[in-house]
């Protein structure tokens, strides 16, 4: 193990601050107060704007240890022994560094901020970028050097200018100079020579330039607008989990650049003599179907003309289409068509080829992130994504495939070709076999691959009791609410209720009904809901008693919910339903005897069309007559109307049915007072042909009042009493509503009681 130069202070110095950080988050747990917490490691996250959450606090406690790791790398020097006598470039180099981390953890102070606080940082990068021009002269050839040199220049000075122009409320200026279409582009154009560079000099080690190439993995994946010496990362996505994500692996650039300066005070360490680099030839058929098996799914998507893999669905390709910048994406979606025609197999032929360890190692890597991305994508699919329901957003999302190849259909619907999981079936398979090929020897093998890979036996091991049983479909509550319930093919339909499992599934899921996770197989719901069956079926107190302590279940509650799997619930709620139907045909027969008995109403003349409703009314918000043409304006209230241009509404108790008469006539009738507690006749403009009452809660609706359709101003005479039945309290109201042709609007009162009821 090698020693460094200040690794005991370093190595002392992240303990504690870990420490610090594990104490402060098991106060943010024990008390529910992350502000500790949030100063010790993330510095901004007010609890005003990130409420406390225990996964957000654990999130944060991980940042701090990834934290300390990397102020043991910045703390801990250079490698002790004696030092490198450098030219001056390379001091200078050095010192640009430093201070350039000394710069960075300057930020962390709690302290204010001017917007031109970040202009000595850039000039310190630029500096930084101009030494490692001079630095690589031997590394690298010129031409590379100098892209590295003009890119890095060029979005030191974009970056600068930006920050000025913002700072002069120029904002619109300002975003020409850093487009969000180049996100970290340009800056990637420097870095990535400065690492190839890295990796060809003598004077830095792998890990450094394996720590740089996760940097610039995560600058390409990061939005625009990156500074070089920010802790955090530079501007990344608001969101909040991504947010914070971005945020602690930004430390991994602070790292790097310490190892960086670290290892050139030192001298250059001879590389290990590299072990044999090719693996053997094995025999040809084994290799060509790993090399065939991509092909196979490629093929038939391509056959049914779909070339892609993944397509715009699931978890891996919203966080590539809302959440990384906009070189990520394109780059997602060239890896996308590429797997989905079937290039990988052109990379496994090549390290079939070629077959030395790191083509090998990197083959079979890459295959399995593919293969487990699209495993996610197909477990996180959802069958309405939020994106689809804005058309912008839409076209947006499918702007990079070729057009027409992700047309939504009628109802929104987008067609995908073969699932994913044949793709990721196919290369799981081919990483396999390359592995059963070309694995290396035992001696050959790296200390931390065989502790990667006991890890990793280990917890496949721990797994194994629950991995035994296949996970199953999930029925989610919105799969049990159809998405327009009432509209099929334009016809308004009523749903069919789900009926056995799937009525039990949907309780569940949409009531909360059992402790059980959204995610949870429907297989495992029925087995639980089974069970609590055979208790319910049994109903012993005993065992009844028992599930409440243990589960908190109190089963003979939930027949409802296990009527569709458990024969005795059905048959209890199947009673409670008779019962309940009984006792409302009781009451309705008891509504209709009460109309039954109120006096039938003999017109003084005859009527064109007299009805007498059959069925007793029930509105809930009164009765309402609406006529086309312009409606609304200043109202008139006269008893139990009210009266405006173009609405009629007669309120009645919402607690007692209503028995309905109606009748029109060609001319007016006669009033008649005897035997109604209100009398009132309003008028109204019938433009439309049709007089009908009704009341939208209820859904009531009462005939036709206009005279076979005539159109024109009427008088309409509204008749109201109440009607007792068995006693004042259990009556009924009695309405007779008249219909003429006939004009005026006045409002007139022709009986009232003497007092309100």
């Amino acid at each position: 193990m090698r020693r460094y130069r200040f690794g005991p202070f370093a190595a002392v110095a992240a303990a504690l601050y870990v420490a610090a950080v594990a104490a402060c988050g098991v106060i943010a747990w024990t008390t529910g107060d992350p502000a500790p917490l949030r100063v010790v490691v993330g510095a901004g996250w007010d609890t005003e704007f990130v409420p406390y959450t225990w996964w957000v606090e654990l999130l944060l406690v991980a940042a701090g240890v990834l934290q300390g790791w990397a102020y043991w790398q910045v703390l801990r020097g250079r490698p002790a022994g004696p030092a490198a006598l450098n030219d001056r470039p390379v001091r200078l180099l050095r010192v640009a560094l430093y201070v350039g981390i000394a710069w960075t953890l300057v930020y962390r102070l709690p302290i204010p901020y001017a917007w031109w606080s970040g202009l000595p940082g850039d000039l310190l990068e630029l500096a930084v970028i101009w030494l490692f021009f001079m630095v690589l002269a031997g590394a690298l050839p010129r031409w590379l050097r100098l892209l590295g040199l003009v890119a890095g220049t060029v979005n030191v000075c974009a970056e600068s200018a930006a920050t000025v122009l913002y700072g002069l409320g120029q904002y619109e200026i300002g975003g020409y100079l850093t487009p969000y279409r180049l996100g970290n582009l340009v800056y990637l154009l420097w870095l990535v020579p400065v690492l190839a560079g890295q990796a060809r000099d003598p004077r830095w080690s792998r890990g450094t330039v394996r720590m740089g190439l996760a940097w610039a993995m995560l600058s390409l994946l990061s939005y625009g607008g990156h500074s070089f010496i920010s802790f955090g990362g530079g501007n990344v996505d608001h969101d909040l989990v991504l947010l914070m994500v971005m945020a602690t692996l930004g430390v991994l650039g602070t790292a790097w650049q310490a190892r960086s300066a670290h290892e050139l005070g030192s001298p250059p360490v001879p590389p290990p003599a590299p072990a044999a680099g090719v693996a053997p030839a094995r025999a040809w058929p084994l290799a060509a179907v790993a090399v065939a098996l991509p092909l196979i799914p490629a093929a038939v998507n391509l056959a049914g003309g779909m070339p892609v893999w993944t397509g715009p669905r699931g978890l891996v390709d919203d966080l590539f289409h809302g959440y990384v910048g906009y070189p990520a994406t394109v780059l997602w979606v060239v890896v996308d068509v590429l797997v989905g025609v079937g290039a990988p197999a052109v990379l496994i032929l090549l390290a079939v080829v070629r077959r030395t360890r790191t083509l090998l190692r990197v083959t079979m890597s890459i295959l399995v992130i593919a293969a487990a991305a699209g495993v996610v994508s197909v477990l996180t699919t959802e069958r309405e994504p939020d994106w689809q329901l804005i058309p912008e957003t839409t076209g947006q999302r499918l702007a990079l495939y070729p057009d027409g190849l992700f047309t939504p259909g009628e109802n929104g619907e987008i067609a995908f070709g073969l699932s994913p999981l044949w793709y990721s079936a196919a290369l799981a398979a081919s990483a396999v076999l390359l592995l059963l090929l070309y694995a290396a020897p035992p001696a050959a093998r790296l200390r931390h691959h065989l502790l990667a890979t006991a890890l990793a036996t280990s917890a496949a091991l721990c797994l194994l009791p629950a991995a035994d049983q296949s996970r199953g479909p999930v029925t989610t509550a919105q799969d049990c609410s159809p998405r327009d319930p009432w509209d099929a093919d334009g016809v308004p339909v009523e749903p069919v209720p789900p009926t056995g499992p799937r009525a039990f599934i949907c309780a569940v899921r949409e009531q909360k009904a059992l402790a059980f996770a959204d995610t949870t197989p429907d297989q495992v719901l029925l087995g639980h809901g089974r069970r609590l069956c055979g208790a319910y079926t049994r109903d012993d107190p005993r065992e009844l008693a028992r599930l409440r302590a243990a589960e908190g279940v109190s089963v003979r509650d939930l027949s409802g919910v296990l009527a569709g799997i458990c024969p005795a619930a059905n048959a209890t709620v199947a009673a409670q339903v008779a019962a309940q139907e009984r006792e409302y045909e009781e009451f309705a027969a008891e509504e209709r005897r009460k109309c039954d008995a109120t006096p039938r109403h003999r017109p003084l003349i005859p009527p064109a069309r007299a009805q007498r409703l059959a069925e007793p009314e029930w509105p809930e918000a009164g009765l309402d007559l609406y006529d086309e043409g312009p409606s609304g304006g200043k109202g008139t209230s006269v008893g139990p109307v009210e009266v405006a241009p173009g609405h009629v509404a007669i309120w009645t108790h919402s607690d007692y049915h209503v028995c309905v008469t109606l009748e029109t006539y060609t001319r007016r009738p006669p009033v008649e007072t005897k035997g109604w507690d209100h009398v009132v006749e309003v008028g109204f403009e019938n433009r439309s042909g049709e007089m009908r009452f009704m009341d939208g809660l209820s859904g009531t609706e009462l005939p036709d009042l206009s005279l076979n359709g005539r159109k024109g101003h009427y008088r309409i005479r509204v008749h109201m009493a109440w009607f007792p039945w068995k006693g004042e309290a259990d009556g009924t109201q009695r309405l007779l509503i008249m219909a003429y042709p006939g004009r005026g609007d006045k409002a007139v009162v022709h009986h009232k009681p003497a007092k309100d009821r």
